[in-house]
């Protein structure tokens, strides 16, 4: 505690982070992975993995540094990943060399192509990898690289399960996609399906259906798909198929279901702000953008307005201080200090931006403004190496994805 202070502008949790980055940390902005808060989540993740009897797929994009993933996949036990972006699943197959890695979107053609040609190490694509693929016309071209190439793919099918985002919806397209893969044998492998519900714990209006209600519609829309399979194509079905689904808002609704064989889960881990939903209530926020302090200039004054902006601060006691932060304008939303807000009239910065306070919240200049990212995704790329703290303690560093 400061000399004069009666605890400061921070409770317990963010003050120790606030000492442990003006000793240690380089007063820039960073994020903040809290180790603490991730084994919760792992843990409660995991109990629900094993309720189900399922496995769990990471979802790299989301946990998009191999330091991160490594750690959670440890604590887990899976060898299981999810990708999205052809630089990334490079990374992967050096990272992970052991990983069954599924991709989470179909990829263009060229996008496979250029895997192939940079692919490096040990790590098998055509036992270890599986393309997403979602239309005939798409399997076609994938089809005429496998040739072009002289290997074999894994190919699992996208199904449109009630998000519609593209995916197979319909029978009929579906039969086309498995009989091309029948026909080519060689070069061609069915791997399994895909069916991404995150809808169905999102907490979409009620009158647009129960999460109940949701989820039961997805599941007729799975068995249909593994039924025509299964009935049509006997000789394309076989144990070990992977049959995913589920992510991070949706995954303990498949404890009910016994028909996937995985879940996949990534932002649950961290639990941004945008997850904050009645399906993740046991998961706690487990990353966290911290940012010193460079400026504090007393009341809010707006270029060219001057003296008359003390109309702001007479009027909303919110802006009767004023700090200059480094960086800024991130996605998203303040944290600790509380009461601290953006200045939509001043606008926003992403090198110092304007944050305003009332005179209770007590920041000095260096002390740091932590906010909790809205996403995963894109926010964790943002600030180079990751910083992972324990008990409030740095005590690893994690370079991200590039």
């Amino acid at each position: 505690m400061r000399p004069g202070d009666r605890g400061g502008p921070y409770n317990d949790y963010f003050r120790a982070l606030n000492d442990e980055l003006e000793a240690y940390g380089p007063m820039r902005p960073v994020m903040l992975i809290d180790l603490d808060r991730l084994d919760h989540n792992i843990d409660v993740v995991m109990l629900s993995v094993k309720r189900g009897g399922k496995q769990l797929r990471l979802v790299e994009k989301s946990l998009p540094s191999p330091g991160l993933l490594r750690y959670i996949a440890n604590r887990t036990g899976t060898q299981r990943l999810m990708s999205f972006h052809q630089p990334f699943l490079n990374h992967d197959a050096v990272q992970f060399p052991e990983a069954d890695i599924l991709l989470g979107k179909p990829l263009p053609v060229r996008s496979a192509e250029l895997f192939y040609k940079t692919h490096q190490g040990p790590f098998d694509p055509s036992k270890q990898l599986q393309w997403l693929l979602d239309t005939p016309e798409r399997l076609q071209q994938y089809l005429a690289l496998a040739k072009g190439l002289g290997t074999r793919l894994r190919v699992n099918i996208e199904l449109d399960v009630g998000l519609h985002r593209g995916g197979v919806g319909d029978l009929a397209v579906l039969g086309q996609m498995l009989t091309l893969i029948n026909a080519n044998s060689q070069h061609l492998e069915f791997a399994g399906f895909m069916g991404y519900d995150p809808f169905v714990g999102m907490g979409v209006p009620g009158i647009l259906g129960s999460p109940e209600e949701l989820f039961a519609k997805v599941m007729v829309i799975y068995n249909r798909c593994v039924d025509f399979t299964r009935q049509q194509f006997p000789g394309l079905w076989r144990e070990g198929l992977t049959l995913n689904t589920a992510g991070s808002p949706s995954y303990r609704m498949h404890e009910q279901e016994s028909l996937s064989s995985e879940v996949s889960v990534g932002t649950a881990m961290l639990k941004p702000t945008h997850y904050d939903l009645p399906s993740l209530v046991e998961h706690v926020p487990a990353a966290f953008i911290a940012t010193p302090v460079l400026k504090s200039t007393g009341a809010v004054n707006i270029p060219a307005l001057d003296g008359k902006s003390k109309v702001f601060s007479w009027w909303d006691v919110n802006q009767r201080e004023t700090f200059f932060i480094y960086g800024g304008n991130w996605m998203a939303e303040f944290e600790s200090p509380s009461g601290l807000q953006s200045n939509g009239v001043y606008g926003r910065s992403s090198n110092q931006e304007m944050v305003n306070g009332s005179a209770a919240v007590g920041l000095r200049v260096e002390d740091q403004v932590f906010l909790r990212p809205t996403q995963t995704e894109a926010v964790l790329l943002q600030f180079g190496d990751l910083l992972a703290v324990r008990g409030g303690r740095i005590v690893d560093t994690w370079p991200v994805y590039t």
